[in-house]
């Protein structure tokens, strides 16, 4: 799954454009890399992304397309 659809439906993001601009923007690192949004995400990455002066670090749990309100909020872990 692309990383700017994984930060959506996991509901880290309200906004898949909003994702891709953080990832455009160098705000989002996968395995402590910068990634761009079309990075592929795989259940086990670690994600981190930093809005302001803010700093999230996710770990991938499941890779699902299309989630449902309570299966989204186990598609990560915070670390």
């Amino acid at each position: 799954m692309r990383l700017d659809k994984f930060l959506k439906v996991s509901r880290i993001i309200k906004r898949r454009s909003v994702a891709n601009e953080l990832c455009d923007g160098g705000r989002v690192a996968v395995n402590g890399k910068t990634a761009k949004a079309s990075y592929k995400v795989e259940v086990g990455d670690t994600v981190v992304v930093t809005i302001g002066e803010r700093v999230d670090s996710f770990e991938v749990l499941s890779t699902v397309e299309r989630p449902g309100k309570e299966a989204a909020a186990l598609m990560f872990k915070k670390v």
